[in-house]
């Protein structure tokens, strides 16, 4: 009865043909098409679309969608959530159809984050086509991970852990690394003041070729960097980072560790065993 992986994100963006260059071009995702015909809809596996960007006057976190095993497991995960005084709402049967869903719910996490549970993705049985990319890791470990920012993080850290049954895998400070499958993380929180937001995104690509095209492309295209080519401590992910539209932190990644048992949790005083060199956003 808890959150089983990171299904899909959906975000706001007020550049929509940035963002089909971005996710098209340069990630090398399959955009298809959705319900509402001025969103985007990207593909990553034989899921529904893993990441919906539709437009908005500003950018913002439309939702972090969770899956869960089956309908009773989402029922119990909402009577858990509401038990915390936190207001839940049922996806109606349009919403379900957008996002090509059974079922789901929406709420806003103590920090003001939007999640949706959702549980039976509508697999369309479309052989997914990414020509840029040879594939991306997904299968039991979803999506890949985000992070996204509380202004009181041992506050949403006890709800994410206690509520949804995610797992604390380490901490760098005052930022949270959570699992819930045997990806290291698909969950992080990070301290920012306000209410909470959308910092960073990133998927796994199935080889270092994927990335380091990735990489080339980036050049090619222009896309801002944010981070070289580098390790991390944590999750021994090799990668880099560029800049989302909006300037979210976008990681491209390979090789992360996966978890397959019960290990303590950590503490990190780096983030990285080598590379991620850092450049500040374009003005």
């Amino acid at each position: 009865m808890a959150v089983t992986s990171l299904g899909y994100v959906r975000l706001n963006s007020p550049d929509i043909a940035a963002w089909r260059r971005f996710g098209e071009d340069f990630m090398g995702m399959m955009r298809v098409d959705g319900n509402d015909p001025d969103s985007l809809y990207f593909r990553l596996d034989e899921y529904p679309a893993r990441i919906v960007v539709t437009p908005a006057a500003e950018p913002s976190l439309g939702a972090l969608g969770f899956e869960v095993m089956h309908a009773r497991d989402l029922a119990a995960v909402v009577r858990d959530v509401e038990a915390e005084g936190i207001k839940v709402t049922a996806g109606t049967a349009p919403e379900c159809a957008e996002r090509r869903v059974t079922g789901f719910a929406r709420f806003d996490d103590p920090a003001g984050n939007a999640v949706e549970l959702f549980y039976g993705p509508i697999l369309d049985h479309v052989l997914i086509n990414t020509p840029l990319v040879s594939g991306f890791v997904t299968g039991d470990m979803g999506l890949g991970h985000v992070i996204v920012s509380a202004e009181d993080v041992p506050t949403a850290f006890d709800f994410y852990e206690r509520v949804l049954g995610f797992v604390e895998r380490n901490t760098a400070g005052p930022t949270y690394f959570m699992g819930c499958n045997p990806r290291h993380h698909s969950f992080g929180l990070a301290p920012k003041p306000g209410p909470g937001s959308m910092l960073h995104l990133m998927v796994e690509m199935a080889s270092i070729d994927d990335v380091g095209r990735a990489l080339d492309r980036a050049g090619e295209l222009e896309v801002p960097m944010m981070n070289t080519l580098g390790k991390h401590t944590n999750d021994q992910m090799l990668s880099f980072y560029v800049y989302s539209p909006e300037l979210y932190a976008v990681e491209c990644g390979w090789e992360g560790l996966r978890v397959e048992t019960a290990v303590p949790t950590y503490g990190i005083t780096e983030g990285a065993l080598w590379g991620h060199k850092f450049t500040p956003p374009p003005r």
